[in-house]
């Protein structure tokens, strides 16, 4: 779909729309990229195994009990 301008303000205002939300999306990208670096570190996978292992051990001590 062709858009028709009539004069050179409106070409510059949406030239000027455009690179904003090519700014926008560009710093929208870094902050994923910040969120993925952060979720990949170490310490969130030894945090994950924790949390994993300390559920793990509750339903074992859960069974234990029960059983007796």
């Amino acid at each position: 779909m062709k858009k028709v301008y009539c004069n050179f303000n409106e070409i510059d205002e949406e030239l000027t729309r455009l690179e904003l939300e090519r700014q926008i999306a560009i710093e929208e990208i870094k902050a994923v990229k910040g969120d993925l670096k952060e979720s990949l570190q170490p310490s969130q996978w030894m945090q994950t195994g924790v949390k994993v292992a300390g559920k793990i051990g509750s339903m074992v001590l859960l069974k234990k009990l029960f059983r007796k």
